[in-house]
């Protein structure tokens, strides 16, 4: 049986040209999301904070570093008072 998930996100990744996503990508990315997302109590929160570090990281010489950056500074601004 195949992923549906997976199945979409690769052939995603072909069409648009892009290299296809590691499982540390994904795990990073799914992080970010679920911090943007409970941090702000607003789940859209989640694929425009995955936007923004996928934009950061396309150009970036490791890209789970800099989803993780995005997240842990999500993180950051999402918490009371964060700045």
């Amino acid at each position: 049986m195949t992923d549906a998930r997976t199945d979409l996100i690769e052939a995603l990744a072909k069409d648009l040209g892009s290299a296809p996503l590691s499982q540390p990508e994904i795990d990073a990315i799914l992080s970010l999301a679920a911090v943007a997302a409970h941090g702000t109590g607003d789940r859209t929160a989640a694929p425009l904070a995955s936007f923004l570090a996928g934009v950061a990281a396309a150009g970036a010489d490791s890209r789970v570093a800099t989803i993780d950056r995005a997240r842990k500074r999500a993180g950051e601004l999402s918490a009371p008072g964060g700045s």
